[in-house]
């Protein structure tokens, strides 16, 4: 079927193509009936707007884009990006904005996608997520001037509108509770050791530890997946000094870690207690269920949307301090057998 064009609706309408813009595009030239009349025959043979022309007259594209330097694979089975990106599309959604998202092997190329989408006018503003130390795309997002928003901590934002919360909180919060039940030997499985919350999350874990007067801490780096969750579990139980708590960055690898744990004869949480970051419906399947620090992710998702949607509107927003995440604690997590009555 061709595509309905200002043409048709000129025909239709009994008007001039040039009448037609004015009326679509809210400009003045046209009485408001005829305006009126105009876009109810859009509606009706069902004209959409050209994104290419729009992008030539100086039109916003009434998109947003999101790059991941992850492995698509892997986005599949990671429940906060997908609970993330439902919490941005719903905002959008309701704005009539669409998510353009794609994934790139590093930094360097998701800052090319940003100027890319930019150069071809294909988003109106961007949301940065994996925040890293001197990131390039930062630094890019800056030098175009695209409206933007940083998932991340303000401390390596530069001028961009960071949506952050305090992790070294939460951290503080875990580690507190495990040593009250006894804990003296506890380790960190965490994630890529370049991105900004990781660094935080493991000078907060170190600094808790040392301030307790712990035994023993401990931490692992690792890419997020089970598999590499599983092997860090393997290592540390493996070890002379065996950890008798385990905290883990996200739910995927803690689940991977209480299966390889009771693969070793580990009872969980009689041997070895498990915390999951970020909480989700598998932490909550599992057998025992997993004790959890949640959050609203998608409720995360869409003040970053809303302060990006702001942003583009040419209002100053400042940073957005989103809700910490609070620990529940489920069946495994317990006194360590030493201290078990």
């Amino acid at each position: 079927m061709k595509r309905p064009t200002i043409a048709d609706i000129a025909r239709r309408a009994g008007v001039s193509k040039v009448a037609v813009s004015y009326a679509l595009n809210d400009r003045p030239g046209v009485s408001e009936a005829r305006r009126a009349a105009i876009k109810a025959i859009a509606e009706e043979i069902g004209w959409r707007p050209n994104s290419a022309a729009r992008a030539l007259s100086g039109a916003r594209a009434r998109s947003v884009g999101l790059t991941l330097c992850r492995p698509a694979r892997i986005l599949g089975v990671e429940p906060f990006f997908m609970e993330l990106i439902s919490g941005i599309e719903g905002v959008l959604a309701d704005h009539s904005y669409a998510l353009m998202l794609q994934v790139a092997a590093t930094p360097e190329q998701e800052a090319e996608v940003h100027r890319r989408w930019w150069g071809e006018r294909r988003v109106d503003g961007a949301i940065l997520v994996d925040l890293r130390f001197d990131d390039p795309r930062v630094s890019t997002l800056e030098e175009l001037g695209l409206p933007a928003v940083v998932i991340g901590h303000p401390s390596q934002a530069g001028a961009l509108t960071p949506v952050w919360s305090d992790d070294a909180a939460a951290v503080r919060e875990t580690v507190e509770c495990l040593a009250a039940l006894g804990h003296r030997r506890i380790a960190r499985v965490a994630g890529l050791p370049e991105l900004v919350h990781t660094a935080l999350r493991d000078q907060a874990f170190t600094a808790v530890c040392e301030e307790l007067g712990l035994e023993w801490h401990a931490i692992m780096h690792t890419d997020y997946t089970g598999g590499e969750g599983a092997r860090a579990t393997r290592r540390l139980v493996g070890s002379p000094t065996r950890p008798t708590a385990v905290v883990y960055d996200n739910d995927i690898m803690a689940v991977a870690g209480m299966s390889a744990a009771q693969e070793m004869r580990l009872d969980v949480p009689g041997d070895l207690s498990i915390v999951a970051w970020d909480d989700s419906p598998l932490s909550q399947i599992v057998r025992p269920a997993l004790s959890a620090l949640t959050r609203d992710i998608p409720a995360y998702g869409a003040h970053a949307a809303r302060a990006l949607l702001a942003l583009i509107g040419g209002e100053l927003v400042e940073g957005v301090r989103d809700e910490d995440a609070r620990l529940v604690p489920r069946g495994s997590t317990a006194p360590p057998p030493a201290v078990r009555p």
